[in-house]
């Protein structure tokens, strides 16, 4: 039986296109679409089992192919005759077959074979459509994740480990590194900047993201000064298919020697632009680039059941979710007082529904004054008690040391290498890397100017 089949091809070759395609024994054409919204408004709705794009279609990217591979459609790539370009990015899109618009009958009915063959769809006249479904359904999931990825690429979900890196040794294992933490302000990004600033070495180099969909402000406290956010343009270079870790590197301005850093959204209204799959992506161009990643999240886990059966929709929380989902181990921030304590007990049961990984918790902001005498005993007992938490880091509270980083644009590190929070904070460096960090050292560094 022949399945049915969308076109969206740029004007220039659609009549001679659809003609052919037309005279094919494997498809019949059941709409010509205009535009991307169109097709893909088609294949929400079950239109169609084989979608035909052209290169040159406006707005098509990697995020529009792999919806369409999500609603369980085959995807025929073609483009202008000679553009070898147009051909190498439709294969980097996920697109496994691919040819010239000006293709003749035998070519083109070559190359559906081939894709109807990769996906294993019905060549029986007497198979049911139920069979197809399922047949199709199964092309569609293999064509989702190709056998070679490109470079930046990863499947849906948990990003790709590059197999090379993981076998060069325990500092080389392109490790993701979560800093969560609830509702509140209890020192997310301080202690994501200060634990990144901790790992990095000129030899064992860490790019720290922000991916913090509503308050944003790891550029503001290394005084990155950055116009353009660099999570969402890797975002952008993912969605074209252009990003690898060459790319990523001019997008990530290094502060420090082996620090780069990921600007997050300076405005919390941009958060659309940090769709999950693209950032699935970008973390995988980072785990390929450096031996440890450390992403700084927002704290809010709910997963938009609103939006739950609009899969197309973006989420809000999308980017912490999929920081989550990607990370190796998560390190847990709460503050030293009776409210924010509170508020991590039930933090961390929230936390164990959407991830199960590895967990650290660090209490920051140690201080008599909030919780009263032998601060220590007190968090630990605490937490032992209402969270069943026994390995707790405390990080001294310093706010006139944390003051003075800030308004330096600095780290811990660099400001004040002295600082009793330094202590907690490499403490909690040396549980994450599973290293012997080097000797505290402190340094200045010039104002830093983002690359973008």
């Amino acid at each position: 039986m022949s399945l049915p089949l969308l076109t969206a091809v740029t004007p220039r070759f659609e009549a001679e296109l659809v003609t052919k395609l037309g005279s094919s024994r494997s498809v019949h054409v059941v709409r010509r679409c205009a535009d991307l919204a169109e097709l893909l408004g088609a294949a929400a709705a079950g239109v169609g089992r084989v979608a035909v794009v052209s290169a040159e279609l406006r707005g098509l990217d990697r995020s529009a192919i792999r919806e369409l591979h999500e609603h369980d459609l085959l995807v025929l790539g073609v483009h202008r005759p000679g553009d070898e370009p147009g051909e190498r990015m439709l294969r980097r899109w996920s697109v496994p077959v691919v040819v010239p618009a000006d293709a003749d009958q035998a070519l083109l009915d070559a190359a559906l074979a081939e894709l109807l063959d990769a996906g294993h769809a019905p060549d029986d006249a007497t198979a049911d459509h139920t069979t197809g479904d399922q047949d199709v359904r199964e092309a569609a999931d293999e064509v989702t994740t190709p056998h070679t990825a490109a470079p930046g690429e990863a499947a849906r979900g948990r990003p790709e480990r590059t197999p090379s890196r993981s076998q060069e040794g325990p500092d080389a294992e392109g490790r993701v590194v979560a800093v969560w933490g609830p509702v509140g302000a209890p020192g997310r990004s301080t202690v994501a900047v200060n634990l990144a600033a901790e790992l990095a070495e000129p030899g064992q180099p860490v790019i720290l993201a922000d991916l913090d969909t509503y308050g944003a402000s790891v550029a503001q406290l290394l005084a990155v000064l950055d116009e353009a956010p660099g999570v969402a343009a890797a975002a952008r270079a993912a969605d074209q298919g252009n990003l690898n870790p060459a790319v990523l590197s001019t997008m990530a301005p290094e502060v420090a020697p082996g620090l780069r850093v990921l600007t997050g959204m300076p405005r919390p209204d941009r958060w659309t632009e940090l769709r999950e799959h693209a950032l699935a992506d970008v973390l995988a161009a980072c785990v390929q680039s450096v031996p440890l990643t450390v992403l700084d999240t927002g704290f809010c886990l709910e997963a938009d059941e609103e939006l739950s059966f609009d899969t197309a929709a973006p989420r809000r929380n999308g980017a912490t979710l999929a920081a989550l989902e990607a990370a190796d181990e998560v390190v847990v921030v709460g503050a030293a007082d009776p409210v924010s304590l509170q508020r991590l007990v039930r933090g961390l049961d929230q936390l164990a529904e959407v991830t199960d990984a590895r967990t650290t918790v660090a209490v920051n902001r140690l201080r008599a004054g909030a919780v009263g005498r032998d601060p220590t005993r007190r968090v630990r007992e605490a937490l032992e008690r209402f969270a069943g938490v026994t390995d707790v880091v405390l990080v001294a509270d310093d706010q006139s040391g944390v003051d003075a980083a800030v308004l330096a644009g600095q780290t811990l590190r660099e400001a004040r290498p002295s600082s009793p929070a330094r202590a907690g904070l490499r403490e909690l460096a040396t549980r994450v890397s599973g290293r012997v960090l080097t000797p505290p050292r402190g340094g200045r560094l010039a104002r830093r100017t983002g690359s973008i």
